[in-house]
């Protein structure tokens, strides 16, 4: 099981994989839906990749970012006994970077 922590790492392997690749992104803390998720993927496809990523983005005002549960260790022993081949472990820094500029805001129309 091969860790990658930047895009760029990321990017360039996925050029030298042949064949299908399956995604399962997740935000860490796994359960048994998310090794249901990658044990599917990796019966479907020739490479399963998995992303661990706390999105800071994704949480209100009034939700604890820093109090959502993490446990790396434990998930990537879920992971490897899945039979996962790539985990994509960015930091916030990689994710957005000091010239990141790209956002959506969605709007409720009624």
């Amino acid at each position: 099981m091969k860790l990658i922590n930047s895009i760029q790492e990321m990017k360039s392997l996925r050029k030298n994989i042949r064949g299908t690749l399956g995604f399962v992104p997740t935000m860490g803390y796994l359960h048994e839906g998310h090794v249901s998720l990658v044990q599917q993927s990796v019966k479907d496809n020739d490479i399963t990749a998995v992303s661990i990523y706390v999105n800071p983005t994704q949480f209100g005002p009034n939700e604890d970012f820093q109090a959502y549960p993490r446990d790396l260790d434990r998930d990537l022993k879920l992971l490897e006994k899945a039979h996962t081949d790539i985990v994509f472990f960015p930091s916030n820094d990689e994710m957005y970077p000091d010239d990141y500029c790209t956002w959506i805001d969605v709007e409720k129309i009624t």
